[in-house]
C-alpha cells in the first residue's frame, strides 16, 4: 500500500482542487466519494472506483476492510490523518475516500418517460434528497438548469445517499429546451396553480418541473408546461420545502402507476 504525507505531494494536490471546486469536478469527470455507504452503494451499481484512500484508522474498521476485499484490484493509498481530513467535509470522519468517474449519461430527453426538470435549485441538501428521491421512485433522468447546486458535490452526494448510481443526471441544461424535446406531460409545480396534484393523470411519459427555493419555475418555463399543478396543504401553512414536494409529486406518480 502506497502512503502520502505531504501536502506538496502532486497526486495530493490534484485531490484537493478535486474536493473543493465545481470547475475541477466538470473538468476532469472525477469526484470523490466520502465513506464506507457512499461506496457500497456505488459498487453494488455494479461500478468500480480509480482508486481507494484510507486514513490510519481505516483498517481497523470492519466495515471497511470488507469493502476492500471488494475492491481488491484497486489502487489503495493510506494519507496522513490531516490530509485525509483536509478532503473530507464530515466532522467525525469516515476512514475512506474513493475517486470515481462521474457517470455519463446514455438517454435522450425524446426517450424519457419519467423525468425531473429542477431549476436553480441552490441547497445541496435539497438537491440531494431530489435525487434521492428521484432515483427511489424511478425516474430515467433528471435535468438540471445551468444555476443549479453541482450534483457531484460532496455534500450532494452524502444527501442523496447512493441516488446517483442508478440515475441519468444532466448538469448545465438549457430547460426550455428540454422541456420542448419531452413527449409527454409537463407538470410545473406552483404555488399559484388552481389544479390539484391529485386531479391529474399521471400513469402516462411524465416530467415534473420544479423551481428555485424561493422564486419558484421561471415564466419560461412556466409557459411550456401543460399543466400548473399545486400540492394541497392546511390554510396555515404557506409552503413545503422544495424537496418535500418533489418527492410528494413523484410518489403520487408511483402510486397511480402501481394502481393500475
Amino acid at each position: 500500500m502506497k502512503s502520502i504525507q505531504s501536502r506538496d505531494n502532486p497526486f495530493y494536490k490534484e485531490l484537493a482542487k478535486l474536493s473543493g471546486s465545481a470547475r475541477q469536478r466538470n473538468k476532469s469527470g472525477q469526484t470523490l466519494l466520502d465513506g464506507a455507504h457512499l461506496l457500497a452503494a456505488y459498487l453494488d451499481s455494479d461500478n468500480r472506483p480509480q482508486h481507494i484512500f484510507l486514513n490510519s484508522a481505516a483498517l481497523r474498521d470492519d466495515e471497511i476492510t470488507g469493502l476492500l476485499q471488494r475492491v481488491e484490484d484497486i489502487p489503495v493509498t493510506q494519507l496522513e490523518d490531516k490530509l485525509f481530513a483536509g478532503l473530507s467535509e464530515l466532522k467525525s470522519h469516515s476512514g475512506i475516500l474513493a475517486l470515481i468517474e462521474t457517470s455519463q449519461p446514455d438517454i435522450q430527453v425524446a426517450q424519457s418517460r419519467f423525468a425531473l426538470l429542477l431549476e436553480d435549485i441552490q441547497d445541496p441538501g435539497n438537491l440531494g434528497s431530489m435525487l434521492r428521491s428521484a432515483a427511489a421512485a424511478g425516474c430515467d433522468a433528471v435535468f438540471l438548469s445551468r444555476a443549479c447546486a453541482d450534483a457531484w458535490s460532496p455534500k450532494v452526494l452524502r444527501a442523496a445517499m447512493g441516488g446517483h448510481f442508478s440515475l441519468c443526471i444532466y448538469e448545465q441544461q438549457d430547460l426550455p429546451g428540454v422541456a420542448k424535446g419531452f413527449f409527454g406531460q409537463l407538470l410545473a409545480t406552483s404555488l399559484h396553480a388552481r389544479h390539484s396534484l391529485y386531479d391529474c393523470d399521471l400513469r402516462g411519459n411524465v416530467a415534473f418541473m420544479v423551481g428555485n427555493e424561493g422564486a419558484g419555475l421561471s415564466d419560461d418555463l412556466l409557459r411550456l408546461s401543460t399543466q400548473k399543478i399545486t400540492i394541497p396543504m392546511h390554510n396555515k401553512v404557506e409552503s413545503l420545502n422544495a424537496a418535500a414536494a418533489t418527492a410528494i409529486c413523484l410518489f403520487e406518480a408511483v402510486r397511480q402507476r402501481h394502481a393500475g
